[in-house]
């Protein structure tokens, strides 16, 4: 990967993007409908899992970053259990680590390689 220190910070600026949003006193509600936080939380973290195992390719860098992700959902609803304005859920718990798993299922899928075919796409056009 060219591009490769684009698309780490593209990932920490997305596990920041998750967590202020999980802190915020009150958080935007995209979707309307009972429990649709858990599917926010399924896809947030199945793109941060997705996301930072096309760049470590790896598998045993991938189990690191799936335990790092589940962690980071852990130390999350610590955060908002002791927020005082937020609640910690085991519910959200779960869901962050059925994303990871998804995220983690999903870069065993051709979708693996998007971020390299991207970022070979962006080579090639930046060197003509």
């Amino acid at each position: 990967m060219n591009y490769r220190t684009t698309w780490l910070f593209a990932g920490w600026l997305l596990v920041v993007l998750i967590g202020y949003l999980s802190l915020m006193p009150s958080p935007p509600t995209p979707l309307s409908f009972p429990h649709a936080d858990k599917l926010e939380h399924l896809v947030a973290y199945a793109a941060l899992t997705g996301w930072f195992c096309q760049i470590y390719p790896v598998r045993r860098q991938r189990l690191y970053l799936a335990l790092a992700a589940i962690a980071y959902g852990g130390a999350i609803e610590l955060l908002q259990g002791w927020s005082g304005y937020r609640s910690a859920e085991w519910l959200d718990l779960l869901a962050d680590s059925l994303g990871v798993a998804l995220g983690w299922l999903l870069n065993t899928t051709s979708l693996q390689f998007l971020l390299t075919r991207f970022d070979a796409r962006l080579t090639s056009l930046h060197d003509r």
